[in-house]
């Protein structure tokens, strides 16, 4: 370990912020909470750093470690506490005046501050709290403040962080006890679980709070979320989705964020990947994990211990009705929401539209496409009016090829319906009622 005692600030944020980069649990941060007009900032639609806010702007966060020291060795961090590595902290003065001179240059829209455990669980989060009090009540700052709750820190302090910032997380790190026991031997489940289970009794008693006085404080009224690395554990798709769904339904998470594992450290415990990190098992763990939140899927439906892992060619939905062909195809005019829902293609807006729009007309493929339904998944699950769009096959192995074929020419296969580019140059194509009309005349 090396530790440097003079550094300047912005030498300690070159250590800092790309230490945290392996640290994925921040989102925009889901309260409507405005600044009362004595300070500076709001946290309206706030969020993370180059992403996009629930209103569709993209929006930036300083995203940094507090201290990249630790006394935990986790296998998998690329700071734990065996690795000898340029360490740095920062002090609650040197973090809260980086954000707000950030936040004065329109640099940011506030802050995700997470933190190595430097001496003890508790110390550190006596340090994080500290450099939160200083931005809320000395430079007023009202913006959006993501702050990570140090597991094993006291309740009390875990309280006292909630009132100050906007949502807090607290890293599962692992799906299961088996892979944190082997991986990360400094921690425990129910250390994590444990200020899990506060953030959300409390969160419901603050809910009751603000209902009877209104000017109460809000304790993190963005909610809380956590983190699970994918890959390192040899855990499978079914057991990660089953235990995203439980900390939904038990701890009332506002996410859950899946971290493709990044081979940082040589040990014989972690897997070997010849061909880099899982992105793609990550964005289908994303796109699954959609599906249990907005969709009404459980994860059951998704996948089961036969069937253990996402295919990695078909989205998760697509994969589930494919799988599931005597459910289809559905009709248009007449489905539920829910039934909707389950179509690929159909997202919650264009399910809305179409409920709204089929009030008034009986809908067919040209609506839908209007509506913004994709039709390229769509046509092989749906009819209008008892019709399919195209004369397609409800067969497994058909429709697979078909949504895996590109670049043919010709959708979907076997119709004998073509489609291309137009390109500048095609002024001879015939349109009905204007033979020998030119393009330029059209």
């Amino acid at each position: 370990m090396v530790i440097q005692e003079s550094m300047t600030v912005m030498e300690k944020l070159g250590i800092l912020a790309d230490a945290a980069k392996y640290d994925v649990a921040c989102t925009s941060s889901g309260t409507a909470r405005k600044g009362d007009g004595t300070g500076i900032g709001n946290s309206i639609s706030a969020g993370i750093c180059h992403s996009f806010a629930g209103d569709g702007r993209c929006i930036s966060l300083l995203k940094v470690l507090y201290t990249n020291e630790c006394v935990f060795d986790c296998k998998y961090c690329v700071n734990r506490a065996s690795n000898d590595v340029v360490r740095a902290s920062f002090t609650p003065e040197e973090i809260s005046r980086l954000t707000i001179e950030f936040y004065r240059r329109n640099y940011i829209e506030g802050l995700f501050l997470s933190s190595g455990v430097k001496g003890s669980p508790d110390a550190t989060m006596e340090e994080l709290i500290r450099s939160v009090e200083i931005l809320r009540k000395q430079y007023h700052f009202q913006g959006y403040i993501h702050l990570k709750a140090i597991p094993g820190a006291s309740p009390e302090l875990i309280q006292k962080a909630g009132y100050l910032a906007d949502r807090m997380s607290v890293n599962l790190e692992l799906p299961t006890a088996e892979g944190l026991k082997k991986l990360a031997p400094h921690k425990s489940r129910t250390t994590i679980l444990r200020p899990m289970k506060q953030i959300r009794n409390r969160r419901e008693e603050n809910r009751q709070e603000l209902v009877l006085y209104r000017h109460a404080p809000e304790f993190v009224p963005a909610g809380q979320s956590t983190q699970m690395i994918v890959g390192a554990a040899g855990e499978s798709d079914y057991q990660i989705v089953s235990v995203a769904e439980a900390l939904y339904r038990q701890f009332s998470l506002k996410r859950v964020f899946y971290s493709a594992f990044v081979s940082v450290n040589e040990d014989k415990d972690l897997p070997v990947l010849p061909q880099g990190p899982p992105l793609l098992r990550e964005h289908r763990l994303y796109q699954a994990d959609w599906l249990l939140r907005f969709y009404g899927f459980r994860a059951e439906e998704l996948l089961s211990e036969k069937h253990p892992n996402f295919n990695l060619f078909l989205d998760p939905k697509c994969d589930w009705a494919i799988s599931h062909l005597e459910c289809f195809p559905v009709e248009i005019n007449r489905a539920d929401y829910r039934t909707l829902l389950r179509v690929p293609g159909i997202g919650e807006k264009s399910a809305r539209r179409i409920l709204g729009a089929r009030r008034y007309h009986t809908l067919d493929f040209s609506d839908l496409k209007k509506i913004g339904v994709v039709l390229k998944r769509a046509v092989y699950f749906i009819t209008c009016n008892g019709r399919q769009m195209y004369p397609v096959k409800l067969d497994e192995d058909y429709i697979v090829r078909n949504i895996l074929e590109t670049g043919t020419g010709k959708y979907p296969a076997d119709t004998g319906i073509t489609y291309r580019q137009l390109s500048l140059f095609d002024a001879d194509l015939a349109v009905p009622g204007m033979e020998g009309v030119s393009v330029c005349g059209i």
